[in-house]
């Protein structure tokens, strides 16, 4: 009898198969003398659409709501149908003894397969291949120490509540929202309270009301000090009188060493990368997005197989794994990390807490390198600088601590005091794994600067952040309690209080994090999700709610606003996977919740005014039309889901270069046929210039180099709209 292993990639599967000897490649599946891998597409199953229920729910209707089927049924996806067909029929074979679920190791990978295993009736034995990596000794690892399928039903239990969570809510609230107030609405049990948590922040901007001050250094020959009241006063002062008074004080004053610290300092080494934190720090140090970092791990992952399972939650490492760690150090001591690793190498290794944590892993332990052999010119440049992230962080876990000194000094001029600090590295540690970077500097990425809240100054409403603020890190002298110093000059600093900045995606990860919304896997389309929707855009590297946002989170039920219900309910699917919670409760709970908000939405007095019309009407049904961002480009769409009209907002850019300026020209359709424009230089030239353009050839010639150059955008205009719905009317008629 042949085992039959389900991948959840063709390319996963292709991999599994050389290791496994199965070299007759079929359509749909590999087969060898014991094993017959087959692979999903991703999802081949997903859950039953409401017109799959009735197909009067086809059209939206707010009558209709909530839909709430009693038992939720499950249907292949028409676009992969063939795929399953093909995974059905094995399961049919009589030679297959047995099923190996072979999809991803964590919550979505379970489902993929219980779901296909469910539709296709399979009732014979199963087992779990569970493994962190996609290198060839760990595959062979993993099939020799295969799991009971049944080990993972409490997983698969937390994964179908997740999965029917998801459809109850946000299918009705989305209709709810979409059917009464006529326009694409989409609300979901975790892309809401990610969208009101960058609501929040504007709301803060908004209401922030800037506050002037100064603050007074001192020169102290060779370094500069800060005013400041007290120790713990942040050297600002409100009054401009009074600062150029203090600065007049001190001028020419001599001074004295009042206070003489010096404190050693010791910053360890940060701790390995789970999949947000890494997706945090590819987005400050790379200005990679979320999704960028999830795409490209992904292929380090399967293609590369050079770093372990990334959707993980779990910056720690488990013991068994202790001794693997000298060999992964040789895999990456190749170029720019051979001087890093191999002092490594020479002595055994400091394992600490820090790195090895049974307790503090789950599923999967933190993403490190493999043992696989690194060739660093076979990867992309966008994969080589996240490889160059998670080998770092990796080859820093092993180096000491950061040490150095940090001397503080306070200076008395007359009856003012003024404050210094002063670093001096003693041993650089983990940061030459760096370049050394300054003392009193980290590489850390979950520093708390990164929440970023309101600079107040302590004197106006939010979140104010006492800064003893303007103090440089400075190479200080070497100085004595009671030594004699005068001041040679003094500086008047003039500033304003600052508003929290703008979420990066980098701080909205950690804020998501923080609250419990959504998992490290799903994080990153959630950001896509509320970006594809025009709910929020990118302004560079911050995250800001449109108008549709805006006036989005006003129409939501507060229940829905709020992290706190997603988070515990997020609590609770994790309680589900480990057998602690109830499957039925929770969905009991989602049920009564769903009519709840769906009841709410159908009492709102608000009301929604798009944000994105223009003037132009709609030549089907005279609506003003919205002008929406697409991949092509602006396009101006009816508002109407009868109608659903669309064109371009703008003339298609051409591949055609301009002479002059050698940009994209426009293509433009006049009365005397198509015609390429240049808009900052004005620069026209006609599509069918040259002899014979008016014959039958020419017009033939017209249509190819319309066709090359066009991108296959339509064009149109208002009025050549217009005429052409009247006459296909008229046709109709």
């Amino acid at each position: 009898m042949k085992s039959l292993v389900l991948a959840e990639k063709p390319s996963v599967a292709k991999e599994l198969a050389r290791v496994l000897g199965c070299g007759a490649k079929q359509k749909s599946w590999y087969e060898g003398p014991k094993y017959v891998v087959t692979w999903a597409l991703g999802h081949l199953v997903e859950l039953a659409e409401p017109e799959d229920y009735n197909p009067a729910y086809k059209t939206w209707n707010l009558e209709d709501l909530p839909i709430l089927p009693d038992k939720m049924n499950l249907k292949v996806i028409r676009e992969t149908s063939h795929q399953y067909k093909a995974v059905a029929q094995l399961c049919k074979r009589s030679d297959i003894g047995e099923l190996i679920i072979a999809t991803d190791a964590g919550r979505e990978g379970e489902l993929v397969a219980r779901w296909i295993m469910e539709l296709a009736h399979w009732r014979k034995p199963f087992k779990r291949l569970w493994i962190s990596s996609q290198t060839d000794m760990a595959i062979r690892e993993g099939f020799a120490k295969l799991k009971a399928g049944r080990d993972y039903d409490r997983l698969y239990a937390s994964a179908v509540c997740r999965a029917e969570a998801d459809w109850l809510i946000g299918l009705n609230v989305t209709r709810a929202l979409t059917s009464k107030y006529n326009a694409q609405l989409a609300a979901g049990r975790v892309q809401t309270p990610t969208l009101a948590m960058l609501m929040d922040r504007e709301r803060e901007i908004n209401g922030f009301h800037p506050v002037p001050y100064w603050t007074v250094t001192a020169d102290c020959g060779g370094f500069t000090a800060l005013w400041r009241k007290d120790e713990k006063h942040d050297g600002r002062l409100y009054e401009k009188a009074e600062a150029e008074a203090l600065a007049g004080r001190v001028k020419d004053k001599a001074a004295v060493v009042d206070t003489l610290r010096k404190t050693e300092r010791t910053e360890l080494p940060p701790l390995a990368y789970d999949l947000t934190e890494l997706q945090r720090d590819a987005n400050k140090r790379l200005g990679f997005s979320a999704k960028q970092t999830s795409n490209v791990l992904q292929r380090l992952y399967e293609q590369h197989k050079l770093v372990t399972y990334p959707r993980t939650d779990s910056r720690y490492l488990t013991s068994d794994m202790a001794p693997t760690f000298k060999s992964r150090l040789e895999s990456v001591a190749t170029g720019p990390y051979a001087a890093l690793a191999r002092p490594l190498l020479r002595k055994p290794l400091a394992i600490t807490k820090r790195i090895v944590d049974d307790s503090k892993v789950t599923d999967h332990h933190a993403i490190i390198p493999t043992e696989q052999f690194v060739q660093l010119g076979a990867l992309s440049p966008e994969e080589r600088k996240l490889y160059d992230l998670i080998v770092r962080r990796f080859i820093a876990l092993f180096y000491a601590p950061n040490r150095y000194d940090e001397t503080s000094v306070v200076i008395r001029a007359g009856e003012e005091r003024f404050y210094a600090k002063g670093y001096v590295q003693k041993d650089a540690g983990w940061k030459e794994v760096y370049g050394g970077a300054a003392a009193g500097s980290t590489a850390e990425a979950d520093d708390e600067d990164e929440e970023e809240p309101a600079d107040d100054g302590g004197r106006g409403a939010g979140a104010g952040r006492a800064q003893a603020a303007h103090m440089p890190s400075q190479s200080l002298p070497e100085l004595q309690n009671g030594q004699k110093l005068s001041v040679r000059g003094s500086r008047i600093g003039s500033f304003e209080t600052k508003p929290p900045a703008r979420h990066t995606e980098a701080s909205l990860l950690a804020r998501m994090a923080k609250h419990n919304l959504g998992t490290p896997a799903t994080r990153a389309d959630i950001i896509e999700k509320l970006l594809g929707t025009d709910t929020i855009e990118r302004q560079q590297s911050r995250l800001v709610p449109t108008g549709k946002g805006k006036q989005l989170i006003e129409l939501v039920a507060d229940d829905l606003r709020t992290p706190e219900l997603t988070a515990r309910w997020e609590q609770e699917l994790e309680r589900i996977a480990q057998g602690k919670g109830d499957p039925k409760a929770f969905i009991a709970d989602i049920r009564s919740k769903t009519v709840r908000l769906v009841a709410e939405v159908k009492a709102s007095q608000k009301e929604y005014k798009p944000h994105n019309l223009t003037h132009t009407k709609c030549p089907e049904c005279g609506q003003k039309m919205m002008e929406t961002k697409g991949k092509r480009g602006k396009m101006l769409v009816c508002p109407s889901r009868e109608c659903g009209f669309r064109r371009p907002a703008e003339p298609a850019l051409s591949g055609r270069r301009c002479p002059q300026c050698h940009k994209r020209m426009e293509l433009h359709d006049g009365k005397a046929g198509k015609y390429f424009q240049c808009r900052p230089c004005n620069m026209v030239e006609k599509l069918d210039a040259g002899p014979g353009a008016g014959g039958k050839a020419g017009r033939k010639q017209q249509a190819q180099l319309a066709k090359q150059f066009s991108d296959n955008v339509t064009l149109g205009s208002s009025l050549g709209d217009a005429l052409k719905a009247a006459l296909e009317r008229d046709g109709k008629e």
